[in-house]
């Protein structure tokens, strides 16, 4: 039987690798080696740094983040000391993707104006913007994608940065890098800033440098300034109180936390660690589905999908809690604030895998549910 530490905040550990071993939690942020004097499997979140100095004398063989990203990592080490590895690519892609469509349809007429012909620009097609483009796809709103990385050949319906300014929402989901020739840092600067219409939406779930933030405030200065929603901020952990002032909604990084998409990350790590172990294990998963949803009668289209990612999670109720937490506060309280709300999120459910009880309209109303990854109940 293995013997496996893991950070507390590992969603599913009992679900999904109890079978395998004895589990020992720990804080992520003060692990250390005296932790891993007997451990077989380390898994981690990005809190954790895990180098030879954590790892070295111990007998660790594997080694788990519950992250898409991995730069926590020393995986030159962790090859040279023979230690396999794993992370979770993609595992919070759906999260996010609800999330933007959630954000969409919180501000004013924004989704009947997609249903209606409107265009979403996606910038960056790795495995968020990939699902965001296949869910927009799916209900119909047309979309066009700019990644500079990529060939037209690689992209759904490419585009240039200028035609994506011009869209009716913007969603940016680029990797932050300084690499040239297409460093995607201050990718959205004064400039590309102040191309965007007035009756745009922006929304930045990527990283906070990709849009310059000075910029950014300068911008919704003006008269004609777009709608804009943040998750990510340039100064993190720290957030610029005037900017949070002028967006219409803020939160605090949180687009991907999803139960779900945890939950996710964990099945990921453990089918790598079955992989890499050689253990044929029956799994023993308790019951985590996403509780059925109750939506009223009478709604229809984008009302109808407004109402459903609405039902698991409010945008507005995030904002608040990131407006309160660093309100009136010096840089540090605010980011001492900012992580303990990462840390404590209240993890919502995603709407994908749920069973939906409602009276639908027409029969589009059902493809809607269907493109969210939802099953059908009718009322009785």
């Amino acid at each position: 039987m293995l013997k496996i530490v893991a950070d507390e905040n590992i969603e599913g550990l009992s679900q999904y690798l109890g079978h395998l071993g004895s589990i020992r939690t720990v804080k992520g942020r003060g692990l250390g080696s005296s932790d891993l004097h007997d451990a077989d499997v380390l898994l981690v979140r990005s809190v954790t740094a895990v180098n030879e100095a954590l790892l070295g004398g111990t007998s660790v063989k594997f080694v788990g983040t519950a992250t898409s990203g991995f730069d926590h990592l020393d995986t030159q080490y962790l090859d040279q000391a023979g230690i396999a590895f794993a992370h979770a690519p993609g595992s919070n892609a759906n999260s996010v993707v609800e999330y933007v469509l959630g954000a969409i349809g919180a501000v004013d007429q924004k989704l009947e104006q997609l249903f209606s012909g409107g265009t979403v620009g996606i910038v960056g097609y790795g495995n968020i913007g990939r699902l965001l483009a296949k869910r927009l796809e799916a209900l119909k709103i047309n979309y066009r994608v700019y990644d500079p990385w990529l060939t037209n050949e690689q992209i759904s319906n490419p585009a240039s940065l200028n035609d994506i300014l011009r869209c009716d929402v913007i969603s940016v989901h680029a990797e932050l890098t300084s690499k040239e020739p297409w460093p995607s840092h201050h990718l959205f600067a004064r400039q590309e800033l102040a191309k965007i219409p007035q009756n745009s939406l922006l929304i930045n779930a990527s990283r906070g440098s990709i849009v310059d933030n000075v910029a950014l405030q300068s911008r919704l200065n003006d008269i004609d300034a777009p709608v804009t929603i943040l998750d990510v901020w340039e100064q993190e952990p720290r957030v610029d109180e005037g900017l949070l002032a002028q967006v219409r909604f803020g939160t605090a990084h949180i687009a991907g936390y999803s139960r779900d998409g945890k939950l996710l990350a964990t099945r990921m790590l453990r089918d790598a660690l079955l992989k890499s172990t050689g253990i044929s294990a029956r799994v023993n998963e308790q019951d985590v589905a996403v509780p059925d949803i109750h939506l009223p009668p009478g709604l229809s289209g984008a009302a109808l999908l407004r109402a459903l990612l609405a039902y698991n999670y409010s945008l507005s109720e995030d904002d608040r809690l990131l407006r309160e937490s660093v309100h009136g506060l010096s840089d540090g309280p605010k980011a001492t604030n900012f992580d303990r709300l990462r840390r404590d999120y209240s993890s919502r459910r995603e709407v994908y895998g749920a069973r939906v009880v409602a009276e639908l309209g027409s029969p589009y109303d059902r493809y809607i549910l269907m493109a969210m990854g939802c099953q059908l109940a009718t009322q009785a």
